[in-house]
Order: C-alpha cells, then sequence, then structure tokens
C-alpha cells in the first residue's frame, strides 16, 4: 500500500443518488484523491450490493462502510494483515460491528411484540409492494432489501405515540434505530464511530503510521461520521432541513459552488 498521511471518509448517499446520475464532479475528485494516493473509504445506509454498480461505475477499490455503521467491508486482499473476527460476505471480508443477521429481525419481531406496535419489514413483502413502497424499480428494490446487518421497516399505521413508545423500548435495549422518511432500520450493535476506528487501525498496522481521519459528509450526513475524525468538511446545502452541526476542525464548504471540489482538495490537502 501506497504511504499516505490522511484517508478520507465519505458519507456518499446523497452524492450517488439510487435513481439518477452522481453528483457533478464527484467522480473526477475520487480520481485525483487516487491519483494522489489516498484512499476514500466510502460511508453508507445502503446494502453492499445496492453499492456494487456505483463503485464498478466510479473505479472504487478502496474499503467502505455499509448498512449505516454494521460492518466494514474490504476489497480482496486488500490488507495484507492477519485480521481477528472477519467474516466472508461475497466478495469482501466484513468486519462485523453489529451483529449478523437474524440478530435484527429477531429484535424487530420481539419489540414489536413487546410494545404493541406493528412493524412491515421489507423481507415480508411481496416484490411488486416492495417496489411501490420504495419507490424503485424491481431490481433495485431487492438490492435494498438483501441485508447482511440491519431490518429495514415501516410502521403500520402507527400513531406517534407508539412510535414514541416503540423508539424509547428500543433505546432502553441498546438496538440502534435510523430513520429515512416513512423507512426505519434496526441494528444490534451498530456503531459508525466503532467501524472508522476499527478500519483506521488497519491503515496504521498497513501503513506504520497514524494517517490524518478526514471525514466528508452533508448536514444529513455528518451527525454520526464526524465524532469519529480527526478533522471534517461539510458539504452545506440550502436545502437541507438538517441543523448544520457544529464539530472541531470542520472546514464548511457549499456543495452548490461550481468549484466545490476544488476546494474539497484543497481542504484535505492543505494540513497533510
Amino acid at each position: 500500500m501506497l504511504q499516505t498521511s490522511a484517508v478520507v471518509y465519505c458519507a456518499v448517499d446523497s452524492l450517488l443518488p439510487i435513481r439518477g446520475k452522481t453528483y457533478p464532479g464527484f467522480g473526477d475528485f475520487s480520481a485525483e484523491l487516487e491519483h494522489a494516493g489516498v484512499p476514500i473509504v466510502w460511508v453508507s445506509s445502503r446494502t453492499r450490493f445496492q453499492l456494487d454498480a456505483p463503485r464498478r461505475e466510479l473505479g472504487h477499490s478502496h474499503p467502505f462502510i455499509a448498512e449505516g455503521g454494521c460492518g466494514v467491508y474490504l476489497p480482496e486482499g486488500y490488507f495484507h494483515l492477519p485480521l481477528t473476527k472477519a467474516i466472508r460476505l461475497g466478495r469482501f471480508t466484513c468486519i462485523p460491528v453489529a451483529e449478523p443477521q437474524p440478530a435484527a429481525s429477531e429484535a424487530l419481531a420481539e419489540l414489536s411484540e413487546e410494545t404493541g406496535v406493528p412493524a412491515v419489514t421489507l423481507a415480508s413483502l411481496r416484490p411488486r409492494e416492495l417496489a411501490q413502497n420504495l419507490g424503485l424499480a424491481t431490481r433495485e428494490a431487492e438490492l435494498a432489501r438483501h441485508r447482511d446487518f440491519d431490518e429495514p421497516f415501516f410502521f403500520a399505521g402507527n400513531s406517534m405515540e407508539d412510535t414514541e413508545r416503540f423508539v424509547v423500548q428500543a433505546g432502553e435495549r441498546k438496538l440502534q434505530l435510523r430513520q429515512n422518511g416513512a423507512l426505519w432500520s434496526l441494528a444490534v450493535g451498530a456503531s459508525l464511530k466503532r467501524c472508522v476506528l476499527e478500519l483506521s487501525k488497519l491503515y496504521d498496522r498497513a501503513l506504520r503510521s497514524h494517517p490524518t481521519i478526514l471525514g466528508i459528509a452533508t448536514p444529513d450526513e455528518a451527525k454520526e461520521l464526524f465524532p469519529a475524525c480527526d478533522r471534517t468538511i461539510l458539504l452545506s446545502s440550502e436545502s437541507s432541513d438538517t441543523e448544520t452541526p457544529s464539530f472541531r476542525a470542520t472546514r464548511e464548504i457549499p456543495l452548490a459552488v461550481p468549484d466545490v471540489w476544488d476546494r474539497v482538495l484543497e481542504g484535505i490537502t492543505a494540513r497533510r
């Protein structure tokens, strides 16, 4: 592995929409980092199956973190290091942080029964229902429901009080709930911070140094990622209704400016 003084952790869900084109300039930005020998680790709430196509399209060959901090996925032969607690998932060696399925599925069923709050999982839907609920083509929808760790679901016409009771009970059981519009997901032991820590330890061992951990995210994605990073770049957006988070060593760059990726590159290299 080439020497580098920084490893970039980039939240990509806002930059790589499931339907539509990659955010302008992101592909060139990624190529520039590759040319400079700076690894870019994708951080996503999606599955490894959903990330296959964009990884091929952009030639992404570095590790990625999927399912909202459930696991770190390493391409074949990326680190020539002995790994503990690693599992094989498809083409990838995975460092699990959350408990693999069916742990989340079972926990969701128990929580639903305990609270009396019905939850409809993506796994239980027929292909046509799944596509309609997600607003995706059938193939894309199928990729969304095949999970290694977390369990996506909808609440079935519950009141706000029911949902709040469900969320409180999940917190008491130390389960991780995440909401994306009407869709929720539950995981057992997920932690984006731990994913970043585990992967960063591998980079430290492989490089025999401690590269700067640099995070890039929009306000909607920064809350979990930025506390795990040494330095951060916030891609601010006027369309986001999320309050701009405040973190140490953060540089804010408007995502809409024409030279956004040149500014991001400057922010990465400025203090390397």
